[in-house]
């Protein structure tokens, strides 16, 4: 097997943009950043997102049975950042959302997202991989947030 920290310098070198992953334990707000994110089918409507088996959100998407997947543009470095930590109690303060059909925060100002209900979960070593069916989204015109070799960038189309 490869060792990890090789095997992350490796995969450092594929450019992704960069996401928010949000849901909702009961009342309570959760999300997370994440790049691991991608399409899977048109018929139907399907993404994923994979999610640490560790991370503050996880069991969070798991028991909502639905999460919103966010696409940030080039000027919301501090908003993956934010959405990267840990501390899973400050992650919304101040965060303008709102909710659409799942009842999953929609963060406001993003340049697309799309609204989940879970459609399936897959183990997938140290991650869960999440399955979404969508059920709602929208898109603005704005250029992506970018992640490469451990640094955040833009893209100017």
């Amino acid at each position: 097997m490869m060792d990890s920290v090789e095997f992350r310098r490796i995969m450092g070198h594929w450019v992704t943009g960069v996401g928010v992953v949000t849901s909702r334990n009961g009342e309570k707000p959760c999300g997370l950043t994440a790049n691991a994110i991608a399409s899977v089918s048109l018929n139907p409507t399907l993404v994923l997102a994979c999610v640490e088996l560790d991370a503050d959100s996880h069991d969070c998407i798991r028991a909502a049975g639905a999460f919103c997947i966010h696409m940030l543009a080039g000027d919301q470095e501090r908003l993956a950042r934010r959405f990267a930590a840990w501390d899973i109690a400050e992650k919304f303060e101040g965060i303008a959302y709102r909710t659409e059909a799942t009842g999953a925060p929609v963060l406001e100002n993003v340049i697309a997202w799309v609204d989940c209900k879970l459609w399936h979960s897959y183990p997938a070593g140290d991650h869960t991989i999440y399955v979404g069916e969508v059920v709602a989204g929208d898109a603005r015109e704005g250029s992506p947030l970018l992640y490469y070799r451990g640094g955040y960038g833009r893209f100017t189309p």
